[in-house]
């Protein structure tokens, strides 16, 4: 019944801090040995979720995406503060550090 808490002698604790080391000198080698580059992570959407603008042509108009993405803002809006135990006409009140 090695895998069950038990307080760990001095002998103990210096034999896994060993293995840490060994692990992890391991594992950077390993890491080392990678020749292959790895191009960066893109997402790329659809449609955006920000607020913007047409061109400069059409400056202060919305279009069709950006009114459908402001709808669902005012919708995902209106379910958060309608879920929210305290709320203050459109703020959420929370208490820092109660848990």
């Amino acid at each position: 019944m090695d895998f069950l808490w038990h307080r760990i002698s001095e002998k103990e604790r210096e034999e896994i801090k060993k293995q840490v080391y060994k692990n992890l000198e391991d594992f950077s080698k390993k890491l080392s040995e990678i020749k292959e580059e790895v191009e960066p992570f893109k997402i790329i959407r659809e449609k955006s979720f920000r607020y913007e603008e047409d061109n400069e042509k059409n400056l202060g108009k919305k279009n069709n995406l950006n009114d459908e993405i402001n709808n669902e803002s005012k919708e995902f809006r209106r379910l958060i503060l309608k879920n929210a135990p305290n709320k203050n006409e459109d703020c959420i009140i929370a208490e820092k550090k109660k848990w």
